[in-house]
């Protein structure tokens, strides 16, 4: 059955990446990608299918990490008895509370660590999923994965997030299934699946650009990304999207000289687009 999982887990970040092209791509990969997910679905046992065909009726999250004992979509506590089951793998287990298939998180990957919010005073706008301290001005690379690379350090070090490593190399297989570089310059590689917290959003600015897959880039993002907010972060790149297409915003990133100003900055440019 870990099988099984595996694929799930595979389908699901093939059915979102589907979602992210439908709302902020041109469609030229739909094919392409249907037709990955479809090969992925005949990969599934009859029973397994059943499950997934029902689950995705309702919602396209149809498989849910267990993190510290719970669903990491629902929040629901999994019984002691039913979380051993998960982690065993040897036959579909379903969250009480929300339907969805769980599996056990994987020990080594990238968790969500920063601080909850303040529910007395709280935050508004970009800085709901950012900081200062996660604005990087001299994002000098010459590859993806290299700025990949320093914007998951700069979520680590501002103990935003665990193992930069596991988050580079998710990010990386997630460019591998499609790149996202956009026009403008722009670029948005994230992680789904970093539990734990809330969604992390890390900005970098190259002056001389990036070859990002064939596409120079001077603008990126980098996302850790819950499960359960994936609706919303496609919410959030299209506000980003929104407001880096007007020159006048992307001038004002790209001509700050540090982490302050490009803070400011970026607040500025997505006070109407990012709520």
């Amino acid at each position: 059955m870990k099988s099984q999982i595996n694929i799930l887990r595979q389908l699901q970040e093939l059915v979102l990446t589907r979602d992210e092209h439908h709302q902020t791509g041109d469609g030229s990969h739909l094919d392409a990608l249907n037709d990955s997910i479809d090969v992925l679905q005949q990969k599934l046992e009859p029973q397994v299918a059943s499950v997934y065909g029902r689950l995705y009726k309702k919602n396209h999250i149809v498989i849910s990490a267990m993190t510290n004992g719970c669903c990491a979509v629902c929040g629901m506590q999994v019984p002691i008895a039913q979380g051993q089951q998960v982690r065993l793998a040897q036959h579909l287990v379903t969250c009480s509370s929300c339907g969805r298939i769980l599996f056990a998180a994987d020990e080594d990957a990238a968790k969500n660590v920063s601080e909850p919010q303040d529910r007395d005073n709280p935050k508004t706008g970009i800085s709901r999923f950012s900081a200062e301290e996660l604005m990087v001005v001299d994002l000098d690379v010459a590859t993806r994965e290299e700025a990949i690379d320093r914007l998951a350090k700069a979520m680590e070090q501002g103990k935003f997030i665990t193992n930069a490593d596991s988050l580079v190399t998710a990010a990386m297989e997630r460019e591998s299934v499609l790149s996202t570089a956009m026009e403008g310059g722009l670029a948005f590689p994230h992680v789904r699946g970093v539990e734990g917290g809330g969604l992390t959003l890390a900005m970098g600015i190259s002056q001389k650009g990036i070859d990002w897959d064939g596409e120079q880039v001077n603008i990126v993002f980098l996302s850790a990304i819950p499960v359960a907010v994936s609706a919303f972060y496609l919410r959030l790149m299209a506000g980003l999207t929104q407001a880096f297409s007007k020159e006048a915003n992307r001038k004002a990133v790209l001509g700050a000289k540090d982490a302050a100003s490009l803070w400011k900055a970026l607040q500025k440019a997505t006070r109407t687009t990012v709520k």
